[in-house]
């Protein structure tokens, strides 16, 4: 204004001009003060009742958008028509989870049956044979199937060996009437117990095909040999890793070592006296860790090292045994990396102080309960320590003792040997790396013997784990549902029952075949728990074996692997609401009954939470340690409609282009008949409903539902037709109409006009819906996404939500979940790629019911994706008054517009999402990132309540920035600098113990072993690794509709207006926009934070056992075990052909360290 003036004013020059400027700039001085400080004190009033007139407005607009384009109340009179004709019925969920559970174990029962007839033809075909040392015998070796030399002939184990790609198996390419034979790079596969060992189980073939066609859900069928090779139905074409070795051993398989063993006690005793350093000790650390890999779920472990003093590896842990789960063995592998030598052995303290956890640990009734052992790894003993075991072990016994010596060093040996043969236990020498692995697996075989004696032939059941090593994993990963990407194990051992050897228990190997969970899960169908429902599998050990809520993988990069941990996520961990574990107890010891908890359940990657009321139903699965429960959510999970139509008036409706069925359910059993396997279930469903395949195994109740829901659907289709005929029009921007039943049945119409649309925003709009939508469509694990948030909202109104199509979420499974990068660091083009991706659509959904006898039940969802543009162009149209406005009865800004600069307008859901925003940039985000100071008294006036969520199987980046302490085990240089004095081939062999990446069975990952990881030089803060966290969401209280307040921020006060808009979940919010708040009130975000804990609270909840239930049988003791056979020093004598392997493998490792060091 100042500048204005002067510049009009025609002012004189001179002295009169001085004294007249001097007078301006006091006049000017008086004009800017006032105008501060009106600035500082007026307020913006903006009229509450202007915006509730919008959001009126705007309430009627989008409610008879979606209605009109949804046919949502044509659907919902269908269904109150036939409310008179259908029948309700309330839903048992005792009853249901005891039949589930015995149709889980008649399928299991089968799975039992298949591996007792490999266990007995097995045992007769070794019977019956007579070991040739000069056997001479081709087979099909799984490495050199179908090759050839130079001249084109068959290489030697090769041959022909025909494989087609097979449904049943993955789509892998396979041989069904033939199985084939892997053996591991170190073992010589012409050895001759190799060969007598193929030649004999030849007998299995036989089998394997007879199970196959007796029980076509049969997958994979085995059997691991003690002597290392693994007979494997149907055949393959094993893929060796990139340096062309194989390193699956089935020896080293879980599913192998349980069935082998009873479970056991383990402490570990190492020497870390002065002797010990260099080579020896690199050496010892990784005997330390190949033990641990051998053990289970169902045993118990602790490690103790010894010089001057005894101190526990973890201090933690003194005087107890642990659970030998994951956690706890990965967690002494990284502490046993740390030991340093020092001092003096004094090994009798160190004995002494084993023998009295083992004792105290029987007495107290704690650990296994089973088989108890000390494992001793030293370069020597002084003397026997006769006067020790006379006082804690004889004569009973019942503790083995096993020795290993480490070093060439034999000078101690007799000693180290004597303790091993007087303790029932066994004694082996290790002198190089590549020693470990067979000298470790000696005590297996110690320990079965009283059960191969005995001839009791346990049948086990392993705990969860992914098939990490066929060639398609990586595809599987990404196409399935991480829930479903798990199966167990069924084994049995197999032992001789040649009388010479009786007494010996000489155990010949394991045979076994592996269920996948998905099958397991599909005998509880989804159409019966309703929209929330859900069923879940546990172990004895209170370990998930299948759960909806189970997320196994987590992202590295671009690659999808599994979590160290992702088999030993307890109960608790993801039905966490149950705080007294009482749901847990009861489950694993095995119990029938039900409970009721309330819950906070989360949809999209937990970004939304809902408020249910769940019954939890459980009991358990006869002849196997898992229990089965099921949920039945109240309001959705109670009742169940059914109706009757004719098959040919439903066949008809249900054959439109517009309807698909889900196709992860199972309407039609099409994985019995091979014929069958290609078959999707909506053309298995057509071809038994119309007579061609009249064999089918189909659920007919689920079938009247789907044949019921496709008449009273069919309608929509020509209204959704004349929609688009209508003469008016159709409204540009309305892309998708939709509707889903409880039957898994859904009707799509993609409106005329929207491909072009769609073309433009090809990646949501085109995935919306499709067969690769899995969060949108009914799959084996749940619902679509707007079918289960509609059921919670009030039938009849809408709910709008933007889909969330990134990976980013308060999940933290992705290392992108830990970037800062927010839209605002986002340059032009990345942020045009972010609007391609999200699409910016809007989905509109409501549900649909039925109601008889004042009892309802959800029938379905219906509703339409339209753009995003369209909803903001009828708001920015409504969100402002034209100027020619009567403001005489209004208190504050009149007219009101949004579109002015000091206003900021937004659309809000019910969770705080932005759904309209004139920052293009904040759509999709939550509110409080943008306004904290808003967002904070949102919630201070209970318009918003914020809720806490906690996520047990999340993945946090470590502290610190070490290189990895794992270094010893990585460098060849550094065994070399400490054994110079070793020949080429004991080197060469400590190489190829290094290049162990390739496992059968992810039980024992690569990425959890820190002394196998190939990046040594990758910091400690860019790992992640399994962590808890606590994250909060937001959510409206509708019962206040409206709200308006100030916020003082420093020199301004900030004005807001929110107002609920009717018949929706969204809100309108008015905030003063040239009042800046961010000083004061910093963002408000859904980041989640780790939960830390206190050394004392960690170390309690690391060795704090739960209740868990036992293994019915232990074998532990026979008075006829030949104890005299208890070890001598170990050789390697390598082949030729087996060095020449051995070199080759290790120059590439050469080669890679040398590229890893660059």
């Amino acid at each position: 204004m100042g500048v204005r003036s002067r510049s009009a004013g025609g002012w004189g020059r001179g002295a009169g001009a001085g004294k007249g400027r001097r007078m301006i700039s006091v006049s000017l001085w008086m004009i800017c003060s006032s105008w501060l400080c009106w600035s500082a004190n007026a307020q913006m009033k903006i009229p509450p009742e202007t915006v509730q007139q919008w959001a009126v407005s705007y309430g009627k607009q989008i409610l008879a958008l979606s209605t009109k384009y949804s046919g949502s109340l044509l659907l919902q009179k269908k269904y109150k028509d036939i409310e008179s004709t259908v029948k309700m019925e309330e839903v048992d969920g005792e009853e249901l989870v005891k039949r589930f559970a015995e149709e889980m174990e008649g399928m299991l029962g089968r799975k039992m049956k298949s591996v007792k007839r490999l266990a007995e033809a097995a045992e007769d075909a070794d019977l019956y044979h007579e070991f040739n040392a000069t056997l001479q015998f081709d087979y099909y070796n799984s490495m050199t199937i179908n090759s050839v030399d130079e001249e084109g002939n068959p290489v030697e184990l090769g041959g022909e060996f025909p494989l087609e790609e097979n449904e049943h198996f993955n789509k892998l390419a396979v041989n069904t009437q033939q199985s084939d034979i892997q053996v591991p790079t170190n073992v010589y596969n012409k050895d001759p117990n190799i060969l007598n060992g193929v030649y004999m189980s030849e007998a299995l073939n036989d089998v394997f095909l007879d199970n196959f066609q007796k029980d076509p859900t049969l997958t994979w069928q085995y059997f691991g040999s003690a002597t290392g090779f693994f007979r494997l139905y149907p055949g393959i074409a094993w893929t060796p890793d990139e340096n062309g070795v194989v390193t699956f051993d089935c020896r080293n398989r879980n599913w192998y070592i349980q069935a082998a063993t009873s479970p056991k006690d383990i402490i570990i005793v190492v020497d870390i006296s002065g002797s010990m350093k260099g080579l020896r000790l690199t050496i010892a650390k990784h005997t330390i860790n190949t033990i641990l890999d051998t053990l289970g779920e169902n045993d118990f472990v602790n490690v103790i090292a010894y010089s001057d003093y005894v101190q526990y590896v973890e201090p933690c842990f003194k005087g107890t045994l642990v659970q030998a789960d994951l956690d706890n063995r990965e967690h002494f592998k990284l502490l046993v990396e740390e030991l340093q030598v020092k001092g003096e052995g004094k090994v009798k303290k160190a004995m002494k102080e084993s023998f009295k956890i083992l004792n105290e640990a029987a007495a107290r009734g704690q650990g296994s309960l089973c088989n108890q052992a000390i494992m001793l790894i030293t370069d020597g003993a002084m003397e026997d320590y006769e006067d020790v075991f006379q006082e804690f072990n004889w004569p009973e016994r019942r503790v083995r003792v096993f020795t290993y010596l480490i070093g060439r060093e034999v000078t101690f040996a007799q000693n180290v040997k004597w303790i091993a043969c007087n303790n029932k236990g066994y004694y082996t020498h290790i002198s190089t790396l590549a020693d470990v692995q067979e000298n470790v697996m000696e005590y297996l075989h110690v320990l079965s013997r009283p059960m191969v004696i005995n001839h009791d032939h346990d049948i086990i059941w392993t705990e969860a784990y992914m098939d990490s090593v066929l060639p398609n994993t990586e595809e599987l990963f990404n196409t399935r549902a991480q829930s479903l990407l798990l199966m167990t194990t069924v084994a049995m051992p197999v032992f001789s029952k040649k009388k010479e050897t009786l007494s010996h228990g000489i155990l010949l190997g394991v045979v076994g075949t592996d269920v996948p969970l998905k099958e397991l899960m599909r005998l509880a169908p989804r159409y019966k728990l309703g929209v929330h429902g859900y069923a879940f599998l546990n172990t004895n050990n209170g370990y998930i074996l299948s759960h909806p809520d189970l997320r196994p993988l987590y992202k590295e990069g671009k690659k999808l692997k599994p979590k160290p941990n992702y088999n030993s996520v307890d109960l608790s961990e993801v039905e966490w609401e149950d705080d007294d574990e009482k749901l847990r107890t009861a489950m694993v010891k095995g119990e029938t009954g039900s409970m009721s908890l309330d819950v906070r359940a989360t949809v999209e990657k937990g970004r939304r939470v809902m408020f249910l009321k769940n019954d939890y139903f459980y009991t358990t699965i006869n002849e196997t340690p898992f229990s089965l429960g099921i949920v039945l959510t109240r309001g959705h999970g109670e009742f169940i409609f059914t109706g009757n139509v004719s098959i040919k008036e439903g066949l008809n409706d249900l054959m439109q282009p517009d309807v698909t069925i889900a196709d992860e359910w199972t309407y039609c059993e099409t994985d019995i008949d091979p014929h069958h396997r290609k078959l999707t279930q909506h053309q298995a469903v057509f071809r038994y409903l119309t007579g061609k395949e009249p064999d089918l195994e189909c659920d007919e109740k689920l079938l009247r539902q789907t044949l019921f829901d496709a008449v009273v659907t069919a309608p929509m289709e020509a209204y959704w037709t004349a929609v688009m005929l209508d003469s008016s029009g159709m409204e540009e921007g309305v892309e998708t109409a939709f509707l889903g039943t409880r039957s898994g049945l859904m009707r799509v119409t993609r409106y005329v006009g929207s491909e072009k649309r769609v073309a433009k925003r090809k990646v949501f709009s085109k995935k919306f819906l499709s067969p690769s939508d899995k969060e949108n469509i009914f799959t084996l694990d749940h619902f679509p996404l707007w079918y289960r948030r509609a059921a919670e909202y009030p039938a009849g109104k809408f709910l709008y939500y933007i889909p969330k199509e990134d990976t980013r979420d308060v999940f933290r499974d992705y290392e992108e979940d830990y970037s800062s990068t927010s839209p605002e660091d986002l340059d032009q083009q990345d942020q045009e790629e972010l609007d391609e991706v999200s699409g910016k659509m809007v989905i509109s959904t409501t549900a649909v019911t039925v109601t008889v006898e004042k009892k309802t039940a959800v029938a379905g969802a219906i509703g339409i994706q339209m753009t995003l543009d369209l909803l903001e162009t009828r708001f920015w149209a409504t969100a402002k008054q034209p100027n020619d406005t009567d403001c005489s009865n209004t208190e504050g800004i009149c007219p009101l517009t949004c579109e002015a600069m000091d206003l900021a307008c937004y659309i809000i859901d019910n969770n705080a999402f932005i759904i309209i925003s004139k920052e293009r940039n904040d759509v999709g985000r939550f509110f409080g990132e943008v306004d904290g100071s808003v967002m904070a008294q949102l919630i201070r006036m209970g318009m918003f309540k914020r809720v806490s969520l906690y996520d047990y199987q999340a993945m946090c980046k470590m502290g610190g920035h070490s290189t990895s302490s794992a270094r010893p085990l990585l460098s060849p240089f550094y065994g070399m600098v400490a054994a110079l004095k070793w020949f080429l081939t004991n080197f060469l062999l400590f190489l190829l113990e290094f290049n162990i990446c390739g496992f059968w069975h992810s039980d024992h990952l690569a990425e959890a072993k820190p002394g196998f990881k190939a990046s040594a030089q990758r910091k400690k803060a860019d790992i992640l690794q399994p962590c808890d966290t606590e994250y909060p969401s937001f959510v409206y209280e509708p019962s206040i509709k409206e709200t308006n307040s100030l916020i003082k921020c420093g020199r301004c006060q900030k004005m807001f207006v929110t107002q609920a808009v009717p018949d929706s979940n969204l809100l309108i919010l008015v905030v003063q926009a040239d009042c800046d708040c961010s000083r004061q009130y910093p963002p408000i975000t859904m980041n989640p934070k780790e939960v830390k804990y206190n050394a004392s609270v960690k170390c309690d909840r690391m060795k704090s056992q739960k209740v868990r239930r036992r293994p019915e049988s232990c074998h532990a003791y026979h008075p006829h075990e030949n104890a005299k056979e208890c070890g001598g020093a170990s050789h390697i004598y390598p082949s030729v052909s087996l060095f020449l392997t051995c070199l080759t493998a290790s120059l590439a490792c050469l080669k890679a360290s040398a590229l890893v060091c660059r």
